[in-house]
């Protein structure tokens, strides 16, 4: 056993003794980690949000499973990923002192990550808004933390999950906080977190409020459309500039959207991450969850799509996102052929959604194809006054004003009338539409299969794309096949 194992045991069995706890000590490490190391972890870590299935929030801990934990941990690493965040309620520790039974459960699920090669965040101090209780915050903290400050297992905490800063004595609290952790803990990365709504906005106010107190990080929290991805990471990027950024959580449920378009977000995600020079980016979260597995004092306990964030399914099954996240965690990509251009995916796997449904809904059949066994197939339709029916996808690859786009499809038409085309239609950083351009038409009557072409240079001001395959006042057939975006 190397002199640093030993010391390291004996410093976090010391600290804690000094809390009036006990620890088991913490496996054994080579040696102590900087923060440049774990700094360096923490902007490139493929990390997953993670609890059970069946025991969400703080029932992951009342209700401790190892087993259960050690299978699941077993399969984040089996999708490519390094890291795995937990969070820590305190009223479920123990408070002001955190219980030694549970000081046990964490130091057990460290030890379970690292076996499957993980290493983990620690968030701290959720559901929790005693911010009067600064003294015992920060010894509460420490006692947690104590086995982990020159542990490499763990590489960053996180004091808050989804902060507030327009809440004034959350501010007053972590401004003494943080200088008492840092102190105490220098190589520890500290950081909070945004939600949704608070945003680049929020991640401004956090970064001035703590000017003289500085994070080491921001963690943003991106649920906004993935189709704008781009612009609204590189507004947090230019909110706390030239502190570094990670996406601590992001995802869409699949009780909004179909199992294809959450795993079409998260592609999007990474891909725009990447484009920013984002390097960790977290989707939340790796299962859905059963019924009852919320605890019922949680406000999202009643929301459905609370349920279906998962890349498993609540029985295990994986869900499309996994196909997503296991192909960018372990090539580096995701193909655009993951968008179902070819129709031939199952439908609950596909992102291609409907729009204006009024005038006529497409349907995939497999009586024509051009490749393959499947197309999109437009009868008897209309128009409204909102425009055509239509099949709409996203690209992967995000939009940046000046670039060139080409969209291309197959379409061919029994007896058909109307107008039938395909655009590209653009929108701003709010969502708003600035213009679209269009291909050439299908001939009216009946056709062989044709090539229609729309090429066009993203307008300024356009952050976001949607191509459409649109057929309306079409009292025959049209049949689309074999689409490509690029």
């Amino acid at each position: 056993m190397s002199s640093f194992r030993v010391s390291a045991g004996i410093l976090a069995s010391t600290v804690l003794m000094s809390l009036g706890l006990t620890a088991t000590p913490a496996l054994a490490v080579e040696e102590t980690p900087t923060m440049t190391d774990r700094m360096a972890a923490v902007q490139t870590a493929k990390s997953l949000n993670y609890y059970p299935s069946d025991a969400g929030w703080s029932a992951m801990w009342t209700g401790f499973d190892p087993v259960r934990i050690d299978a699941d941990l077993a399969r984040i690493a089996g999708l490519g990923a390094d890291n795995v965040r937990v969070i820590l309620f305190p009223q479920a520790f123990g408070w002001p002192t955190p219980k030694p039974e549970y000081a046990e459960k964490l130091r057990k699920f460290v030890s379970i990550a690292d076996a499957h090669g993980l290493t983990v965040k620690v968030t701290l101090f959720d559901w929790w808004s005693g911010y009067n209780e600064v003294a015992n915050s920060i010894n509460w903290a420490k006692s947690v933390l104590a086995p982990y400050v020159n542990d490499p297992r763990v590489i960053a905490v996180e004091l808050k999950n989804e902060f507030q800063p327009g809440d004034a004595a959350a501010v007053t609290w972590v401004k003494q906080v943080i200088p008492a952790i840092r102190a105490w803990a220098p190589e520890l990365p500290l950081t909070l977190s945004v939600d949704g709504g608070t945003g680049a906005n929020g991640m401004a106010q956090i970064r001035s409020a703590l000017a003289a107190t500085p994070l080491d990080y921001y963690d943003f929290h991106f649920y906004g459309s993935s189709e704008r991805a781009l612009a609204e990471i590189r507004k947090a990027q230019a909110a706390v500039s030239p502190a570094p950024v990670v996406i601590g959580e992001t995802g869409v449920s699949s009780a909004v959207v179909s199992e294809g378009e959450q795993g079409a977000y998260l592609a999007r995600v990474f891909r725009a991450a990447a484009e920013a020079g984002v390097g960790s980016v977290s989707p939340w979260t790796l299962n859905d969850f059963a019924t009852g597995a919320i605890p019922a004092n949680s406000q999202v306990s009643t929301m459905p799509a609370q349920y279906r964030f998962g890349l498993y399914r609540a029985d295990g099954t994986a869900k499309f996102a996994a196909t997503v996240v296991r192909s960018w965690w372990t090539t580096g990509t995701v193909p655009n052929s993951l968008l179902n251009l070819g129709f031939e995916a199952a439908a609950a796997e596909s992102p291609w959604r409907l729009a204006n449904t009024g005038a006529g809904t497409p349907v995939i059949v497999t009586d024509v194809a051009r490749t393959g066994t499947n197309s999109a197939r437009f009868s008897g339709t209309t128009r409204t006054t909102a425009g055509l029916p239509s099949l709409v996808t996203a690209p992967i690859t995000p939009v940046q004003a000046g670039y060139r786009w080409r969209a291309e499809a197959y379409a061919r038409g029994v007896n058909a009338t109307g107008v039938t085309e395909i655009a590209l239609s653009w929108f701003d950083v709010n969502g708003k539409w600035i213009s679209q351009n269009t291909s050439n038409r299908l001939p009216a009557g009946t056709s062989s299969w044709t090539k229609m072409v729309v090429e066009a240079v993203a307008p300024a001001g356009a952050t976001s794309v949607q191509l459409h395959l649109k057929s309306g006042d079409n009292t025959g057939s049209v049949w689309f096949d074999d689409v490509a975006v690029s």
